[in-house]
């Protein structure tokens, strides 16, 4: 009763609200918290129940592991594993920005499903920090660039450097807007990382992702964590 194995991982209880509560099929003793109601198993004998998962998942997520090979590092089921990437990704909230600052943004494109189904990473990092500040997934048009900059507009830009892409042009006020020579190093230099880091996004390869759901769920983690 005084192992971390028993305290309530749901409610955060106390290890004394813990008490026994049987055996499963396989003798392993059960315990019952007294506060919300949930029973756990002492030892689990399945991965997935391990208390340190999550941190082991966002681990080898953001080295850039594939589902298949975190799954078998983790000796969890790839379903399962899909499922806590989703709902890890769930739990992230978006970074609060601040007013005032200058931007960079530019699109990576990358593949869903398969090679003719092109997808573009659309991203804002915040120049001084280098932090990813927004991002969206989407078809390379106006709809999906403005999500990103409609977050800079109300967050009152300074400025906003972008490569030549025409698109901008209508999207960004003209004293907010550069295209100067060098005014997205940063951001160029961002997208070879993630290309090194993360699988899913190298060139000419098979390691694209099958889903655009965990697609976003596995940028969230790697932006945001």
């Amino acid at each position: 009763m005084e192992s971390n194995q028993t305290r309530c991982y749901r409610c955060i209880g106390d290890i004394r609200k813990m008490i026994k509560y049987g055996k499963t099929r396989s003798s392993s003793q059960r315990y019952i918290c007294r506060v919300c109601g949930k029973t756990r198993v002492e030892n689990y004998r399945y991965q997935a129940y391990n208390v340190d998962i999550n941190h082991n998942i966002i681990q080898l997520t953001k080295e850039g592991l594939g589902i298949r090979s975190t799954a078998r590092i983790l000796k969890i089921s790839a379903t399962t594993l899909l499922k806590r990437i989703i709902s890890i990704a769930r739990s992230i909230t978006k970074p609060i920005i601040s007013r005032g600052k200058t931007y960079e943004v530019d699109e990576l494109c990358t593949n869903i499903r398969h090679k003719k189904n092109y997808i573009w990473l659309v991203y804002a990092l915040e120049k001084n920090s280098k932090n990813v500040v927004s991002f969206n997934v989407g078809k390379r048009t106006n709809k999906t660039l403005n999500r990103v900059l409609e977050t800079l507009k109300l967050s009152e830009a300074k400025k906003i450097f972008t490569d030549r892409l025409k698109n901008y042009r209508y999207l960004i006020e003209e004293k907010q807007h550069s295209v100067k020579r060098f005014g997205t190093n940063h951001i160029e230099r961002k997208n070879l990382t993630l290309r090194t880091h993360l699988k899913r996004l190298n060139r000419r390869t098979i390691c694209f992702s099958k889903s655009l759901v965990i697609f976003t769920a596995v940028l969230k983690i790697y932006f945001w964590i």
